[in-house]
C-alpha cells in the first residue's frame, strides 16, 4: 500500500475566520508551508520556510478535534504542494465545507469543485503583479470569490480595470480589501460607493480582534 501524501504545515490553529463569505464563523485553519511569492504587504513570512512534515491521517485527525464545519487551507502558498490537492478533496470527503486561499499564481484546475477557491489577484502594488495566472479567471464558479489587495489609488485603479475587464462581478463574488498601514478602510469605501462597485469591502477582522498576532 503506498505511503499516505504528506504535507509540510507551520501551523493548524482554531480561529474566526477573518475574510471571505464566512467571516466570524468559528473556523479551523491548516497553514502549508513555503511561498514562491513575496507581497510586499505580506503578513505571514513566518510560513515561508520551517514547519513540519505531517501525513493526511493526522492533519484530518488534528482538524476532527475542533468542532466546526468550516476548513479553510491556506499558506504561505498553498498550491506550491501538489499534496494539497488530495488534502482538499479528503477534507470535503469528510463533510466540511474547504475554503482554500490561494495567490492566484498558481493553476487550480486540479482542486475539488467543491472547494471554494478564495483566489487573489496581485495588484500592483503587491509587487507581484506579473506573477497572477489570468488562466484561472474562466474556471472560477459562482461560490468562489476573488480578492484584490489594495495598497492605493493606482491599485484601486487598477482593480476597476480587472472588475470590468473580466466581468467578475457576473462570475463570483468580489472582494476590496484596503492592505492594512497602507490605505484606510474609509478611503477605499468611499471610492466604492462613489464608483457604484458591484464589490463587497472587507476588512481583516482577525486584524482587528488579535493584531498581528500569528495563528489567530
Amino acid at each position: 500500500m503506498p505511503d499516505s501524501p504528506r504535507l509540510r504545515i507551520t501551523e493548524i490553529f482554531f480561529s474566526l475566520q477573518g475574510e471571505s463569505a464566512t467571516v466570524g464563523y468559528p473556523t479551523v485553519f491548516v497553514r502549508l508551508t513555503g511561498c514562491p511569492l513575496r507581497c510586499q504587504y505580506c503578513d505571514t513570512e513566518y510560513a515561508f520556510k520551517g514547519g513540519e512534515w505531517m501525513a493526511l491521517p493526522g492533519i484530518l485527525e488534528k482538524v476532527a478535534s475542533y468542532d466546526t464545519r468550516y476548513v479553510t487551507v491556506t499558506g504561505g502558498e498553498p498550491l506550491a504542494q501538489p499534496d494539497c490537492i488530495p488534502l482538499l478533496q479528503q477534507l470535503c470527503d469528510a463533510g466540511y465545507q474547504v475554503s482554500l486561499e490561494t495567490s492566484g499564481a498558481l493553476d487550480m484546475s486540479a482542486v475539488d469543485p467543491r472547494v471554494i477557491k478564495v483566489m487573489d489577484l496581485k495588484t500592483p502594488g503587491s509587487g507581484e503583479v506579473e506573477r497572477n495566472h489570468y488562466e484561472n479567471i474562466p474556471a472560477l464558479q459562482p461560490h468562489d470569490e476573488v480578492k484584490f489587495v489594495i495598497c492605493n489609488r493606482g491599485d484601486y485603479d487598477w482593480s476597476v480595470d480587472m472588475l470590468r475587464q473580466y466581468d467578475l462581478a457576473k462570475r463570483c463574488a468580489v472582494l476590496f480589501s484596503p492592505s492594512k498601514g497602507e490605505l484606510e478602510a474609509t478611503e477605499l469605501a468611499n471610492w466604492i460607493l462613489q464608483d457604484q462597485l458591484p464589490v463587497r469591502m472587507q476588512i481583516q477582522l482577525h486584524k482587528y480582534l488579535w493584531g498581528d498576532e500569528p495563528g489567530c
